[in-house]
């Protein structure tokens, strides 16, 4: 494969046409830096709204320095692993200590939250720096173009990878091939039924040649998915919704405000049944339950919200979920 000829084919295919996503229309990095943790564990149509709320709440990395970590959390409420919001403000408030965004991919990498690839794609897109981005994606497509069955849960692997999409990078259009390789993981090398027809540098395939890109890319630690069942309770008093905050120090969302079990209300009375819904985290499926109740003397950690104020706390994924199966809009 002619490593030039093909970075060369990948860039102008697209250059031709590509999702129009807002993140893709900006060099500032601290647009960037947001668009890539909300892409993270979130697909791009999916962060699209919420980056366009953050960026009006937060337009500035100032902005995100001075603000409150419930009302980053509030902004952020609904896009999960919620670590990545409190990176995102540690984050900018040593940015705005050190006078201004770092311009080098070492100094970007050490900042809180980010990692190789982000630190590859902020360093690229916003700085023109020759540093390959490598996710799952592009994991994928390294190893059906290579078609190279290793691994990609050993980390030995994984390096190995990226020294070879390095190798491929366009040192004179980082931002471009970067996006380039991204896009073409993301809409046409698919982990089920890839497009290969469509595909720019099929022709350098070799996994498409011997026709086992569907085998590829191998992934051999897997955890095993796990099944939870639930019950959540909404319980109104005067107009107000019945909600428990996590404590500050809890593993996992610290601080959020969340819809009771009957473990945590064991005197309440359960009544008439809504629904059930699913959300996954990881590798575990919940299947919850959405019910009435009534209940009396709640005191903290549980408090009464009114409807509007949901928008202005960070709430749960799963009780916003369970609030709109009810019939709540906000």
């Amino acid at each position: 494969m002619s490593r030039p000829d093909f970075a060369a084919r990948l860039v102008a295919w697209y250059r031709q046409g590509h999702r129009d996503l807002p993140w893709r229309r900006t060099d500032d990095p601290y647009r960037i830096w947001i668009s890539e943790i909300m892409l993270q564990q979130t697909r791009a149509q999916a962060a699209i709204p919420y980056y366009e709320r953050f960026l009006e709440r937060f337009p500035t990395v100032e902005a995100l320095a001075r603000s409150q970590e419930a009302d980053v959390l509030a902004v952020w409420s609904g896009l999960g692993y919620y670590q990545r919001a409190r990176n995102l403000r540690r984050a900018a408030q040593r940015i705005v200590e050190a006078g201004a965004f770092p311009r080098d991919y070492d100094t970007i990498r050490a900042l809180p939250g980010i990692g190789d690839y982000t630190a590859a794609a902020i360093a690229s897109i916003a700085f023109g720096l020759p540093h390959v981005v490598v996710d799952g994606n592009v994991l994928r497509v390294v190893a059906r173009i290579e078609n190279d069955p290793a691994d990609i849960g050993s980390a030995r692997t994984r390096q190995r990878f990226r020294g070879i999409a390095q190798e491929w990078l366009d040192a004179r259009e980082p931002a471009l091939f970067n996006q380039a390789l991204m896009e073409l993981g993301a809409t046409v090398c698919l982990p089920k039924n890839p497009l290969c027809l469509l595909c720019p540098v099929a022709s350098d395939c070799r996994a498409a040649a011997e026709g086992t890109a569907g085998q590829l890319p191998v992934k051999l630690r897997r955890a095993e998915p796990v099944a939870i069942e639930a019950l959540l309770l909404i319980v109104r008093k005067n107009g107000r919704i019945l909600l428990r905050q996590r404590e500050p120090d809890a593993r996992r969302m610290a601080g959020f405000w969340e819809l009771p079990t009957p473990e945590q209300l064991p005197h309440a009375r359960i009544g008439r049944r809504l629904g059930m819904f699913r959300h996954t985290i990881t590798h575990h499926h919940y299947t919850f339950g959405v019910a009435e109740a009534a209940a009396s003397g709640a005191r903290r950690p549980f408090g009464w919200h009114a409807p509007r104020e949901l928008t202005k706390i960070p709430l749960s994924t799963t009780a916003r979920k369970a609030l709109r199966l009810a019939g709540m809009k906000f």
